[in-house]
């Protein structure tokens, strides 16, 4: 079993900045792609921001320039670094990774539980 834990949210106010980390842990034998999504209240989960093994990354239009995705694969970690945050960035952030299980060699999709980020004065 995988799991992926999410920390480093909270309130900020507008024009602050945030950093994000999700530490995958488990029977890991490698791990693909990870990335970070996001769901606001009454709004469906969308994109923010993925990063492949090898590091090529891909944002939605509306964090480009803002945000950074990161990873560290020894630390099996992904991080979103968040910049110049604006109130519609308020959302629960959940993070994924695309991971091959060193105990069964299969290859599934794991999430975070979740990490809620405020933006507001």
């Amino acid at each position: 079993q995988v799991q992926l834990v999410e920390s480093g949210g909270g309130l900020v106010q507008p024009g602050g900045s945030l950093r994000l980390s999700c530490a995958a842990s488990g029977s890991i034998l490698s791990i693909n792609a990870m990335g970070w999504y996001r769901q606001a209240p009454g709004k469906q989960r969308e994109l923010v921001a993925t990063i492949t093994s090898s590091g090529n990354t891909n944002y939605a239009d509306s964090v480009k320039g803002r945000f950074t995705i990161s990873r560290d694969n020894n630390k099996n970690t992904v991080y979103l670094r968040m910049n110049s945050l604006k109130p519609e960035d308020t959302a629960v952030y959940y993070c994924n990774g695309d991971t091959i299980s060193s105990s069964t060699w299969s290859r599934n999709t794991y999430w975070g539980q979740g990490t809620q980020v405020t933006v507001s004065s």
